[in-house]
């Protein structure tokens, strides 16, 4: 049986000019998935998502988002997303409730049970104007906005930013009962502790090119370890060992990730003085940071 995607990116190509945007993204997202969109700042994250939208217009390639094209078909897409920008901007003058209300008008939609619920679950105040809110108590409205109507996909371009702790606990406690719903959930960070923490699949996107794509289990089991070492050994007697990677250099400690034979590795490690060894399993932070140098 075909699997089914919400998302289908085929060398999906968007310039500016002399300006680099993203170039020749592919990219699956299964339906019902909850998915991470991983990357630094400036990695054309949110140049992505708006160009799957329909917000922007893409050089070259094509997509599919819920199986409408995103340039022949945006209109049916936006009816059926509930999307977060990453900076929120309401109309001036407007209270909590009003911001609220006007974004479920917009698709004709009665969400006054699931708005009071949502804003209860996010301690905000709806009669509050929107304009004397925190850069945390917009992102709720916005969030309230997006998910209110139970829409089949949400698409959440950093949408934990400005949240405090308890807030993000329960901003992805609402994402998993969206997701049990059958919403498909993508949202872009760049905290992979987010993805690690709550995601089925991640992707990792650098100056504008997609490194990998794959299940979250998948990508934890690389096969690399974490290995810290105390002692008189130089930096170089390592580095001419494939599949190092340093992470820090201390003053008597060398950290490194390592995907080689471990059988090479210990060998070298034989005739050296170590004090202390440790070798564990990275996180998958530590994984992939190596990529974004």
């Amino acid at each position: 049986m075909a699997v089914q995607l919400a998302i289908d990116i085929q060398d999906l190509t968007k310039s500016y000019g002399k300006s680099r945007g993203i170039c020749h993204l592919d990219l699956q997202v299964e339906s019902g998935d909850f998915f991470g969109f991983i990357g630094p700042n400036g990695a054309d994250k949110s140049t992505t998502i708006r160009t799957l939208l329909g917000l922007i217009a893409p050089t070259s390639g094509s997509a599919k988002v819920l199986g409408h094209d995103i340039v022949e078909e945006k209109e049916k897409i936006l009816k059926k997303v509930g999307y977060l920008p990453s900076e929120i901007h309401f109309y001036h003058g407007m209270k909590v409730r009003d911001a609220i209300r006007y974004s479920s008008d917009l698709r004709g939609a009665d969400c006054g049970k699931e708005a009071e619920e949502l804003c209860q679950r996010l301690d905000l105040d709806p009669g509050r104007k929107v304009d004397d809110l925190s850069l945390g108590n917009r992102k709720k409205v916005g969030i309230i906005c997006a998910v209110q109507h139970h829409p089949e996909m949400l698409i959440l371009d950093e949408p934990t930013s400005g949240l405090d702790p308890l807030m993000q606990k329960e901003f992805f406690t609402i994402l998993r009962e969206e997701n049990e719903r059958g919403a498909t959930i993508f949202f872009s960070s760049h905290i992979l502790s987010e993805v690690q923490a709550y995601c089925r699949s991640a992707a990792f996107i650098k100056d504008g090119k997609i490194l990998l794509s794959d299940k979250v289990g998948n990508l934890e089991q690389t096969g690399t370890r974490k290995v810290n070492v105390k002692g008189g050994i130089a930096r170089e007697t390592l580095a001419i060992l494939p599949g190092v990677t340093f992470t820090d250099t201390g003053a008597s400690t060398l950290s490194f990730l390592y995907n080689g034979d471990i059988g090479k590795l210990l060998s070298v490690l034989a005739q050296e003085r170590i004090e202390d060894i440790t070798i564990t399993e990275p996180s998958l932070e530590e994984i992939f940071m190596h990529y974004y140098k």
